[in-house]
């Protein structure tokens, strides 16, 4: 199977599945950086980067911003001074999906990709 950063989005709807504990268990490992939690009971990905300053937050913004649109998949996006908040999740089911994962781990390349 393709690294999560290799893979693609596919179209969610309302029937889609959730992931289970298990495959939360299979992927979580390719990216380790990114904590779950449960605003209002709802299953999110989430992460902070932190930047030199603004400029460079709001470009790695932008960026996310490009690749969500690409993807079909859109996350919260907290942009703030040197550090931005990126929160996945699946609105069309309340939860995870494998989505959110494979755009956590394209954030983490994004992010790699500034840093370098």
């Amino acid at each position: 199977m393709a690294q999560l950063n290799q893979q693609k989005c596919e179209a969610c709807t309302k029937n889609s599945s959730p992931v289970s504990q298990e495959e939360i268990a299979q992927l979580k490992p390719e990216i380790p950086d990114w904590n779950l939690i449960q605003p209002q009971g709802e299953a999110r990905l989430e992460r902070s980067y932190e930047f030199p300053d603004f400029k460079t937050a709001l470009t790695f913004t932008d960026r996310v911003g490009e690749i969500a649109e690409e993807q079909g998949h859109h996350p919260a996006i907290l942009t703030e001074y040197g550090k931005v908040t990126v929160t996945w999740w699946t609105h069309a089911i309340s939860g995870l999906h494998k989505n959110d994962f494979i755009m956590a781990a394209k954030t983490d390349d994004l992010a790699s990709e500034m840093a370098s």
